[in-house]
């Protein structure tokens, strides 16, 4: 498919795809902190943060497929590398969870809302890289490891993108941060507003929107 599989020994570049990431979860207002050598309290990150030391506190983490967003120049030095997570593409794109497996439909969904949709990008299934379902990397969850320490897990590297994939998914990646968010229904009028709220109900209307 659209994937390639480098030497483990190949520095990490972006578009790699790693297993067991481990994605860290932590409640600011529930935060189990260790104070002293066996005592443990919970309280709240506002209360430990109030100066800069280090806090030494239990958070979860569970391990996740990734893949590297971080630029080549920047994944050969820089301290912190960045990765997104992959999961089921059902779970990444909400209008797939109830999709049939028509080819013509998948073939709807990957090609026409992936133009729409600059949330996610789309990974086809392959055994090589450990992909037994269609999966997507969803842009909204990034997961931040150690150059060094992900440098020591390149065995847990499953592949990489192929040059024609890679170059699309540079160019995602760029349209998801540069993106300019607005609220699409602000320009209608009362009747096209009207319209929209029908499959859109949670959409506050503007100011001239309900006057005049």
């Amino acid at each position: 498919m659209i994937y390639e599989f480098p030497p483990r020994d190949e520095p990490i570049r972006q578009g790699d795809i790693f297993e067991h990431i481990p994605h860290v979860d932590i409640s600011l207002s529930k935060l189990p902190v260790i104070m002293g050598e066996h005592s443990q309290i919970l309280t709240t990150w506002e209360k430990v943060a109030t100066n800069d030391d280090p806090v030494l506190a239990i958070v979860s983490a569970k391990p996740v497929n990734g893949i590297v967003i971080t630029q080549d120049c920047d994944a050969f030095r820089a301290e912190d590398i960045t990765l997104c997570e992959i999961r089921p593409f059902r779970t990444v794109e909400r209008r797939s969870a109830d999709l049939k497996s028509s080819p013509e439909k998948w073939m709807k969904m990957l090609t026409q809302q992936a133009r729409i949709n600059q949330k996610w990008f789309y990974l086809p299934p392959d055994a090589d890289v450990g992909f037994t379902d269609k999966m997507g990397v969803d842009f909204l969850v990034t997961l931040r490891v150690l150059r060094l320490d992900l440098e020591a897990l390149r065995h847990r590297r499953r592949g990489r993108l192929n040059d024609v994939a890679l170059a699309h998914f540079r160019e995602r990646v760029a349209e998801f941060y540069r993106r300019y968010p607005y609220n699409e229904w602000y320009p209608l009028n009362k009747d096209e507003l009207k319209a929209y709220l029908k499959d859109h109900p949670g959409s506050e209307p503007y100011r001239w929107q309900t006057t005049g």
